[in-house]
């Protein structure tokens, strides 16, 4: 994160924050869930997010494929 007020980041935080609760966090029950569960599902979620998410704009491909293609990784 960058400065105080520097929009472009907060968009882009914002975005992922209102993703994150949409897609994970109220579409579960997590009153029995334990503090170590909720971490572990929370981390699970975002390398998801990070690898495996299909995304518009990076043409229909999750980062890893869009990555492979480009000859960043193998």
């Amino acid at each position: 994160m960058s400065r105080k007020g520097c929009s472009p980041d907060n968009a882009a935080c914002e975005g992922f924050f209102g993703r994150l609760k949409t897609e994970m966090f109220f579409a579960r029950d997590w009153l029995s869930t334990s503090i170590d569960e909720f971490v572990a599902a929370l981390d699970a979620y975002i390398r998801w997010y990070n690898d495996q998410r299909i995304k518009s704009s990076l043409g229909f491909r999750s980062p890893a494929k869009y990555r492979q293609n480009l000859g960043i990784t193998p």
